[in-house]
């Protein structure tokens, strides 16, 4: 019947049985960082260093302009992943072995890949398993601006919150 329709679902994530150790994951979006965002997110987290919001003490720095909050970094590059890596997460479990080797500048655009690294059951919680990924975050030049570790726990493949989710009401059984 051409006025039937099917329900299809939109992008769910990766649960825990759909990694593999060595896969890569080259994330969809990239996020240009504009001035407002650098002084927004340095302000509301109360970082006081005028490096990131005072123009002029900039200027007289050997970078002669105002460099993106680490932390802005990390919180980016830690978002474009989600869908990829923790969409379905249980919990995340921390983040190591951070490292900044190329200053981010108001007006870079950053992108980001995670690879893999690690997976196991865990051993209290049979809903969920221990992801272990490297995620490398890099400018529009290729230049490598963040990198780090995160552990996180991932449900199992039908376990968690997203299998309760409520339709709409008033729709058509589909």
């Amino acid at each position: 019947m051409a006025d039937e329709k099917t329900l299809k679902l939109g992008w769910t994530g990766r649960f825990f049985e759909d990694f593999s150790v060595g896969d890569v994951y080259k994330h969809t979006l990239g996020r240009t960082i504009t001035a407002t965002d650098n002084s927004w997110f340095t302000l509301l987290t109360q970082n006081t260093a005028p490096l990131h919001f005072d123009a002029h003490y900039a200027s007289h720095t050997e970078f002669k302009r105002p460099l993106v909050n680490s932390c802005l970094t990390l919180s980016l590059v830690t978002g474009q992943s989600v869908s990829d890596i923790s969409q379905n997460v249980f919990a995340n479990l921390g983040w190591d072995d951070v490292r900044m080797p190329h200053p981010v500048f108001e007006g870079d655009t950053v992108y980001s890949e995670s690879e893999v690294v690690a997976k196991r059951l865990s051993k209290s919680r049979p809903d969920v398993g221990l992801v272990t990924v490297k995620t490398i975050g890099y400018n529009q030049a290729g230049d490598i601006v963040i990198s780090f570790s995160r552990a996180l726990l991932v449900y199992r493949s039908g376990h968690g919150p997203s299998k309760n989710r409520p339709r709409p009401k008033n729709q058509q059984s589909r």
